[in-house]
């Protein structure tokens, strides 16, 4: 199978693009498929200069310039320099593909989609913040919201068509479009998770060295969150609950790419500053994993959760919420613990004193997560888009 596959950046330092750069390549190297990438960056995935000449196994990456500016802008280049490109290719180049693949909206004349998020969702969420006209970071603000409302728009029109198949990365994100758009017809596919690198052992190798290099102490309880959008993520939840805990020998580590001004700030206000750590996305995740004590993510949204899965795998006990997608495939109180609402500090603030004071549930909760996300694999989640894709284009050629 020839497939255009159409995303901005594909590394695996965060968790849409990882995700990405793991199915790719298994398509390549186990389906023999030839894939056609228009992409501004890759990183961290085996690419060919061009296609085999047998056509197949192949990942042939179309480099997309990148506009600077706001997100706004970059979005709306990237949509129309994207779509040039592939023409151009298409009509004077003759690479012609069997379908068009696209994690999220990329293009308008994507065939297959894989939602790793969802902007209706995330609209609201910004909708539902209190309008600080004269605060700092209102312009931020605003046009965090602006360029929500363009991707809504266009997930209205592209997500309610049925000609374009659906697969969502979680149940909860497959139930969000059939609410938002009607669509009764959304494939589950679940993210997958490294096993062979994310693993008990490996984190435990690697913890020494990993605390040594922040200066935390042996007694320290170190609370790590990974992502972006650490609003989402549940960061100023944790920082509230933080005052709760001054007993405790609580620290919190930040790993992600999201500005940390206003975090800071806020949790310099709650007398907690020097409790916390902000540090940048890294490819080498692991050895934030390696520091941690147990994962904290009270998500106010997330389509999946990549970093609660990573987390699991390495045997850590993690926090989450129902609002993460991937809460649909844990068991609260067996191999994790999930609030019903995030923003509930007192909730929060128990769990984590629990777990700071039982050691010995710390290890059965973290043994059990290493074993749920035994049950995901990278391989397996190729194989379910690897039948998804077969459908969508028998679907295509028969209309």
């Amino acid at each position: 199978m020839r497939l255009t596959v159409v995303s901005p950046f594909v590394d695996r330092r965060h968790g849409t693009e990882r995700a990405l750069a793991e199915l790719l390549e298994r398509l390549a190297r186990d389906k023999q498929c030839e894939i056609h990438l228009y992409a501004q960056r890759a990183e961290d995935i085996s690419l060919a200069r061009s296609a085999a000449a047998d056509g197949a196994g192949t990942i042939v990456w179309h480099k997309i310039s990148s506009v600077p500016g706001p997100q706004l802008l970059q979005f709306l280049s990237w949509l129309f320099l994207n779509s040039f490109c592939r023409t151009w290719d298409r009509r004077v180049r003759g690479v012609r593909c069997d379908l068009v693949l696209s994690p999220g909206i990329n293009c308008l004349d994507a065939d297959a989609i894989i939602v790793h998020a969802l902007f209706h969702r995330l609209q609201k969420l910004a909708r539902a913040e209190e309008p600080e006209t004269a605060a700092p970071g209102f312009l931020r603000r605003l046009h965090r919201r602006s360029y929500y409302a363009v991707l809504s728009a266009f997930e209205r029109r592209i997500y309610a068509d049925p000609k374009v198949s659906l697969a969502a990365v979680s149940p909860r994100t497959a139930s969000l479009l059939t609410e938002y758009f009607r669509r009764q017809d959304v494939r589950v596919i679940p993210n997958g998770v490294d096993t062979s690198q994310f693993s008990p052992a490996a984190r435990l190798a690697g913890r020494n060295q990993a605390r040594a290099l922040r200066k935390f102490r042996e007694n320290d309880f170190v609370l790590l969150l990974v992502g972006n959008d650490w609003s989402n993520k549940g960061l100023l939840s944790i920082l509230e609950a933080l005052p709760k805990m001054l007993d405790l020998p609580a620290k919190l580590l930040v790993v992600g790419s999201d500005a940390s001004t206003s975090s800071r700030e806020m949790a310099r206000c709650l007398g907690v500053l020097d409790r916390c750590f902000w540090e940048p996305a890294r490819a080498d995740i692991l050895e934030a994993y390696a520091a941690a004590d147990v994962y904290v993510s009270p998500s106010r949204e997330d389509s999946f959760g990549m970093p609660v899965a990573e987390a699991m795998a390495c045997g850590l006990p993690v926090i989450t919420s129902v609002l993460a997608g991937v809460s649909g495939l844990l068991h609260d109180g067996a191999d994790s613990f999930i609030l019903r609402d995030p923003r509930d500090l007192e909730s929060l603030a128990k769990l984590i004193r629990m777990l700071c004071e039982q050691p010995e549930m710390r290890t059965r909760i973290g043994q059990a997560a290493a074993k749920t996300a035994l049950e995901w694999s990278w391989d397996r989640n190729a194989a379910a888009v690897w039948e998804f894709l077969k459908e969508v284009k028998a679907k295509k050629n028969s209309a």
